[in-house]
């Protein structure tokens, strides 16, 4: 399949309420929230490889492709399909960073969902959240695709991004 070419929208997110529920004794926070999509996006454009290379073309600024979501999600679904195919991922930053928005999350998920449809693997959306919880916890949000209910751990350092585990 070498020359697919895709474009595909990666929402951002709002959380419309977030609750501490409690205090773990690891010194994270029991977290309650619902994640509801907003129509601001970041476009991933994703040109297939036949040669199994993974590259960054454009992605968030600042960040090295080798921490980028989106090539660590496209290594990690390649690596776990075994699939003999690559991508020159490009990605066109709307979300803020770092705003809480999911920009990365969403950024991530979309690279899954749009490389499982172009490699042709046929993973389940169950498959695809699992393998997206390893890259982020709100991830798996985004691969299903729908406001959610989520639940779980979250970091103790108001900076950090919040550990959920989402319901789906």
């Amino acid at each position: 399949m070498s020359g697919g070419r895709a474009s595909w929208p990666a929402p951002a997110k709002l959380n419309l309420f977030l609750h501490i529920v409690g205090r773990r004794a690891d010194g994270y926070h029991e977290l309650q929230t619902v994640f509801q999509f907003v129509d601001l996006c970041d476009d991933i454009h994703i040109d297939v490889r036949s040669d199994g290379e993974i590259r960054l073309i454009a992605g968030a600024p600042g960040v090295p492709a080798e921490t980028d979501l989106c090539v660590r999600a496209a290594r990690a679904l390649k690596d776990s399909s075994g699939s003999s195919l690559g991508a020159n991922i490009r990605v066109v930053k709307r979300i803020p960073m770092g705003g809480g928005m999911g920009g990365g999350s969403s950024d991530a998920a979309t690279c899954l969902v749009a490389l499982n449809r172009l490699w042709r693997t046929g993973w389940p959306v169950q498959d695809l959240a699992q393998l997206g919880l390893q890259l982020g916890a709100d991830v798996p949000v985004f691969i299903a695709g729908r406001a959610a209910w989520a639940e779980g751990s979250g970091s103790p350092h108001p900076a950090l991004p919040a550990q959920c585990t989402a319901g789906m």
